[in-house]
């Protein structure tokens, strides 16, 4: 039996209306946030080859009961985030911390 992939695929739009789409690599949970490790879909197979590969990490925040996904501003939380992501997707991924 085979096991069959299918990625966790999520669209977001910026505040311009121009829509992106993400497939969700892991997600991270503490006390009081969540955290999802992005990385960039493309349809077309050069604007994957153009794109510089680089995970897109957001915070989930919920509001009157839906989520929405924002920049991690404070640059504590956001390293200390960046390091548990890698830390996990490392055996699956290729990364270069800079």
């Amino acid at each position: 039996m085979s096991e069959e992939y299918n990625p966790d695929i999520i669209t977001l739009c910026d505040d311009d209306g121009k829509e992106y789409t993400f497939e969700i690599l892991d997600a991270i949970e503490d006390d009081s946030s969540r955290y999802l490790a992005l990385l960039p879909v493309f349809e077309d197979p050069k604007k994957l080859l153009d794109d510089s590969g680089e995970l897109v990490i957001v915070k989930v925040n919920e509001e009157n009961g839906e989520e929405f996904f924002t920049e991690i501003e404070n640059d504590d939380e956001y390293e200390m985030v960046a390091d548990a992501f890698i830390d996990r997707l490392q055996d699956m991924f290729e990364i270069n911390e800079e």
